[in-house]
């Protein structure tokens, strides 16, 4: 694995993200203040959650692709 790899999984992540927040700003607000209700906990183990299936997929993309 290079870092080549990892700086453009990070590019990649920002163009979504900025994607997302262009194309639909008003789902977006609405989402944040959704989230910003939850319990910390959710928040937490949502953040969880996802990083391990990134981490999971990323080593898979690595490892068989």
């Amino acid at each position: 694995m290079s870092w080549q790899v990892l700086i453009a999984a990070v590019g990649l992540w920002f163009a979504l993200e900025g994607i997302l927040y262009a194309a639909a700003p008003e789902t977006m607000r609405r989402m944040a203040a959704w989230l910003s209700a939850l319990p910390l906990d959710a928040v937490r183990s949502g953040g969880i959650w996802s990083a391990i299936l990134g981490l999971i997929l990323f080593y898979c993309a690595v490892r068989f692709g």
